[in-house]
C-alpha cells in the first residue's frame, strides 16, 4: 500500500500544497524588497520635483463694496445715567469676494526630456519639462458678475498660476504680454503669480516655464477651449487623467499627445466669485511615466506561478522514479521544492544588480545544474535524469516568456497547467493504482512466455 502509485500521487499532491508555505515567505520578502524601492524611487522624485500638476492661470481681480453689519457699542441710558450696550448697524465700503476669471482660450506646448537618478542601487526616472502656454482673457462681461454697489478693482487684478512644488522651477520664467514683460513672484502653496496692473489694458498672455518633475506630469483644462500637446522621449507613457488624449503616437524613441478640451466638457465657470485651482486640479490630465514589467512584478508573478512549476517538478520525478527498487523520499521531494522556491529570490537578488534577463538565466541555470544533480547522485535516476533536466530546462524556459509578456502570461500559464495534466493522464493510462508500481514511464514490458517445446519423438 505504501508504495502504490495512487498513495504516492496523494503523498506528492499534500507535499505540494506544503511548497504553498515558503512561497508565502519568499512573496513578503519580495513585497519588502519593492516597498523599499518605491520607498526609494519616491524620496528622489520629491527631491527632484515630484508629481507635476499644471494648473491655470486664473485671474484674480478684487471687489470692494458696501458691507452692513452689527456693531455693540456703548451708549448712556439716558433715564438711569447708566452705561449700557447697544446693538447698531454700520455700513461700510471692505473687500468682498474676489472675481476669479479663466482664459477664454489655452493652448499648450509642453516638451519633455527624461533622465535617470541613481540612489543606492536603484534608478528613478525623472524628466525634465519646458512649457510653452498661450492664453487669453474676456473681461467685457464682468461688471455683470458684481452687486449694483460693488466696484472691480481693475488695477489690483493678479495672475495666478499653481505648478506640483516651485522647488522644481528651473531656468528663466518669463510671462509677457503685448511685448511687456510680467514681474513673477512665489505664490503660497507652489506656483508663480503676477501683478498685471489693469488686464483690459493687456492682450494675449505667453508664458515660458522650465520645470522637473518624476512620475508623471498633469495639465488642468485651463480654458473655454482647451488645446495641449505634450511630447517627450520616454517609450512608455500612460496617458492618464480625466481626458485620454484625441491623438497620439507612441513608439520606442518617444511619444506624442494631443488634447482638445471644449468648455462644456470641463466642471470649470469661467467667472466665479470662489476661487476654482481645487477644482480644475480634480480635472486635470496627462500621463505617468510607467515602469512596464519590472523586475519586481515578474518577481511576484513568478512567486505566483510557483506551485505551478514546482508541481511539474514533483510530478516529473514521480513519473520516473523508479519505485521498486529506490522510491523518492517525501524530505527529497521538500529539499527540491524549496530549492525552486529560492529561486524567487535569486532572481531577484541579482537582479536588483545586474537586471532581470541577465539574473533570470544565472538563478535558472543554477537550479536547472543542481536538481539535475541532485537526480543524478541522490536520487539515483540514472539515464531517467535527462528527462528531468530537460523538463527543467522547458519549464524555466516557458516561466521567462511568461514573465516577459504580462499580456499573455495567463494563457500560457494555464495552457502549460492543461498540458501537464493531459500528459499525465495519457502517461498513466495504464497505472493500477491499488496495486503494486511498476517504473513509471521506464516500466519495462515483462518478457512473452517461450513457445512449448515438443518433446523428441511427438506427434
Amino acid at each position: 500500500m505504501l508504495r502504490s502509485t495512487g498513495f504516492r500521487f496523494l503523498v506528492v499532491g499534500t507535499l505540494t500544497l506544503f511548497m504553498f508555505i515558503p512561497l508565502f515567505f519568499v512573496a513578503v520578502v519580495i513585497e519588502e524588497r519593492a516597498e523599499y524601492s518605491r520607498d526609494t524611487i519616491a524620496e528622489v522624485g520629491r527631491e527632484w520635483g515630484g508629481i507635476q500638476r499644471l494648473t491655470g492661470p486664473q485671474l484674480v481681480i478684487p471687489v470692494e463694496g458696501p458691507v452692513t453689519r452689527e456693531e455693540r457699542r456703548e451708549t448712556i441710558d439716558p433715564e438711569t445715567g447708566e452705561p449700557r450696550f447697544e446693538l447698531v448697524d454700520v455700513t461700510g465700503i471692505v473687500r468682498t469676494d474676489a472675481l476669479h476669471v479663466w482664459p477664454e482660450t489655452f493652448s499648450a506646448q509642453l516638451s519633455t526630456r527624461s533622465r535617470e537618478r541613481e540612489r543606492g542601487i536603484f534608478r528613478v526616472p525623472v524628466y525634465e519639462a519646458r512649457a510653452g502656454v498661450d492664453f487669453a482673457f474676456d473681461l467685457s462681461d464682468l461688471e455683470a458678475a458684481v452687486g449694483p454697489a460693488e466696484t472691480i478693482l481693475w488695477g489690483e487684478a493678479e495672475l495666478q498660476i499653481e505648478v506640483g512644488d516651485s522647488r522644481a522651477l528651473r531656468g528663466d520664467a518669463s510671462l509677457t504680454s503685448g511685448g511687456r514683460r510680467l514681474a513673477l513672484e512665489p505664490l503660497a502653496g507652489g506656483g508663480i503669480r503676477a501683478g498685471t496692473g489693469d488686464p483690459r489694458d493687456l492682450g494675449a498672455y505667453r508664458l515660458d516655464l522650465g520645470f522637473n518633475g518624476a512620475g508623471a506630469l498633469y495639465v488642468a483644462p485651463g480654458g473655454r477651449t482647451t488645446d495641449v500637446t505634450i511630447s517627450g522621449d520616454w517609450p512608455h507613457p500612460s496617458f492618464d487623467g480625466v481626458y485620454l488624449p484625441d491623438s497620439m503616437e507612441v513608439s520606442e524613441s518617444g511619444f506624442e499627445a494631443h488634447w482638445t478640451i471644449p468648455h462644456l466638457a470641463r466642471p470649470l465657470p469661467l467667472v466665479s466669485r470662489e476661487d476654482q485651482m481645487r477644482a480644475a486640479r480634480a480635472a486635470a490630465f496627462g500621463l505617468r511615466y510607467y515602469q512596464p514589467n519590472d523586475f519586481y512584478q515578474k518577481a511576484y508573478r513568478a512567486a505566483r506561478y510557483g506551485i505551478l512549476y514546482i508541481a511539474l517538478t514533483f510530478l516529473t520525478v514521480l513519473l520516473i522514479e523508479d519505485r521498486h527498487r529506490r522510491p523518492v523520499h517525501p524530505v527529497q521531494y521538500l529539499l527540491i521544492g524549496l530549492v525552486q522556491s529560492v529561486f524567487v529570490l535569486l532572481m531577484v537578488a541579482y537582479a536588483e544588480q545586474i537586471g532581470f534577463a541577465p539574473a533570470y538565466f544565472l538563478s535558472a541555470g543554477a537550479v536547472t545544474t543542481l536538481l539535475t544533480g541532485y537526480g543524478w547522485a541522490a536520487l539515483k535516476l540514472g539515464r531517467r535524469t535527462w528527462a528531468l533536466g530537460g523538463l527543467l530546462a522547458a519549464l524555466y524556459a516557458v516561466l521567462f516568456l511568461i514573465l516577459r509578456s504580462a499580456d499573455y502570461a495567463l494563457l500560457a500559464g494555464a495552457t502549460l497547467a492543461f498540458g501537464a495534466l493531459a500528459a499525465t493522464m495519457w502517461l498513466t493510462r495504464n497505472e493500477d493504482w491499488y496495486g503494486a508500481p511498476g517504473e513509471g514511464l521506464w516500466r519495462r514490458k515483462a518478457p512473452l512466455p517461450a513457445a512449448p517445446v515438443a518433446p523428441p519423438g511427438a506427434g
